[in-house]
């Protein structure tokens, strides 16, 4: 992983850094399918973005495994929903109090986003997507081109259709609905020429259908770095942290 820390400096040009308290809220930022751990870093000025916030960056590498225990490969889902918290809080001063921890990505990360949010709703508070692989059950099951993607996702999910289980998030929205327990605020956004768009229009009605806390927000962009760098400010400004 790559941990971005508040730090309370005086000396950092054109940045103004605080931070809250001992435990730094946090949020976890998920990368897409060809990218790792390094990738908002890089791509984005996100460092800067959340230096004036307090909240600590805690960006993980899961390969290419659309956050899930893979039918053949690593146990991805496990490490982000258990393994990674509980390691970043013993390695950093970061808070695990609910209200204190969100989770947001873009595309591949996007899906794990709100899949984190709504599997874990009782340790994030918020889950935010961009550009996001929403409707992967219909994906799974219906890519054509290139064929080989057909084989990568069945070591991803296995041969079965994955409609109405864990990884089928319009099955988990539903479920969030129904269920008396906590549930995450939800925001979404996709640019109107992304490849994804029409995912996106599915996910939002069916998130407009449910009790939800749900913000969504679509204009001119495609799947591409401009679009995240400066949708990832609007998540920052969304995110229902406590006043300083």
């Amino acid at each position: 992983m790559t941990v971005i820390l508040p730090q309370k400096t005086t000396t950092q040009i054109g940045m103004s850094n605080v931070t809250r308290g001992e435990l730094h809220p946090t949020l976890y930022l998920l990368h897409g399918l060809s990218d790792d751990d390094s990738i908002w870093l890089r791509r984005t000025s996100i460092e800067r973005y959340v230096a004036e916030m307090g909240i600590a960056v805690v960006m993980p590498n899961v390969h290419r495994s659309f956050y899930t225990d893979m039918a053949v490969g690593g146990r991805y889902w496990t490490f982000i929903s258990e393994e990674l918290p509980m390691l970043a809080r013993s390695f950093f001063p970061l808070s695990d109090k609910r209200e204190e921890n969100f989770v947001a990505g873009l595309s591949m990360g996007g899906y794990g986003a709100i899949k984190l949010g709504l599997r874990k709703p009782e340790s994030f508070a918020a889950a935010a997507s961009l550009s996001g692989a929403l409707d992967m059950a219909h994906r799974f099951m219906n890519w054509e081109n290139p064929p080989v993607k057909t084989k990568e996702f069945d070591m991803i999910f296995g041969k079965e259709d994955i409609t109405g289980t864990p990884e089928d998030l319009l099955w988990l929205l539903e479920e969030a609905d129904r269920s008396t327990g906590p549930k995450p605020a939800l925001y979404q956004c996709c640019g109107t020429e992304d490849f994804l768009y029409s995912d996106n229009l599915k996910f939002r009605d069916a998130c407009r259908a449910t009790s939800l806390d749900f913000t969504y927000a679509e204009g001119p962009g495609n799947h591409e770095w401009g679009y995240w760098d400066a949708k990832i400010r609007d998540v920052l400004a969304w995110l229902p942290l406590k006043s300083n």
